[in-house]
């Protein structure tokens, strides 16, 4: 399934990604940035990262290793729910469901639209100090 869109970008998308990195530093407990790459390369790290960042840390390494099987891709496209469910008669859980690895877009864009969101990703977050 290739997805047939248009990414358009709007003036005013620089100006708040910006807004939010200097947000982000001024209030670092509001506004957590996080990477999927990241969370695949370290899902310990950032998993631990996410928690600090909302006021639960773990307690133990423990608690920490529960919390990530429980929320794993696999698990999760696996419950029933997932593969049977839908939110709407023509929208199917599964949907929300792909492989899970990094540069899987590849096979569900064109590389024009993959050009494309690139470029748009790019002015959006010009001047923000974000990074693909």
């Amino acid at each position: 399934m290739v997805f047939k869109a248009t990414f358009k970008s709007e003036p005013n998308d620089v100006l708040l990604a910006s807004s939010i990195k200097t947000e982000s530093k001024k209030r670092p407990q509001k506004i957590l940035f996080l990477k999927y790459e990241d969370l695949k390369i370290d899902p310990k790290k950032e998993v631990a990262k996410i928690a600090l960042f909302l006021g639960k840390p773990f307690g133990n390494e423990e608690d920490l290793e529960i919390v990530l099987k429980k929320c794993s891709l696999e698990r999760l496209k696996n419950l029933e729910v997932n593969k049977s469910g839908s939110i709407a008669s023509y929208i199917h859980n599964s949907a929300f469901f792909r492989k899970g690895v990094v540069g899987d877009r590849k096979n569900h864009m064109t590389p024009e639209m993959e050009e494309q969101l690139d470029k748009i990703t790019m002015l959006k977050l010009q001047g923000s100090g974000l990074e693909l």
